[in-house]
């Protein structure tokens, strides 16, 4: 099986940067899809950012040109670069991924990491 670690939350000022980061472990041939998922206090899941293997991505309108979303399959891990953060960028954020686990058998593996908070603040 696989596991999905996610870390790189923190806080930081409006304007600044943070880069998450999503490390898959267990059985990997190569990474399908990620979704960086975001929910803000109060408020309902948003996904914010998507990548398929390929290099197709996709942005919520509120973050693109800010975010960037990447991954890596040389090191099984998965990025999301966030610059100019704003505090309605405030919340915690999660992965969700398909891995391709054996490229002979085409099996996959589709699961969530664990969410890291990020916070906005002066």
């Amino acid at each position: 099986q696989v596991q999905l670690v996610c870390s790189g939350g923190g806080l930081v000022q409006p304007g600044g940067s943070l880069t998450l980061s999503c490390a898959a472990s267990g059985i990997i041939s190569s990474i399908n899809t990620v979704d960086w998922y975001r929910q803000a206090p109060g408020k309902e899941r948003e996904l914010v950012a998507s990548f398929a293997s390929g290099g197709w991505t996709n942005y919520v309108e509120s973050v693109k040109g800010r975010f960037a979303i990447s991954s890596d399959n040389a090191r099984n891990t998965m990025y999301l670069q966030m610059n100019s953060l704003k505090p309605e960028d405030t919340a915690v954020y999660t992965c969700n991924a398909e891995i391709l686990m054996e490229r002979e058998t085409g099996s996959t593996w589709n699961g969530w990491g664990q969410g890291t908070q990020v916070t906005v603040s002066p």
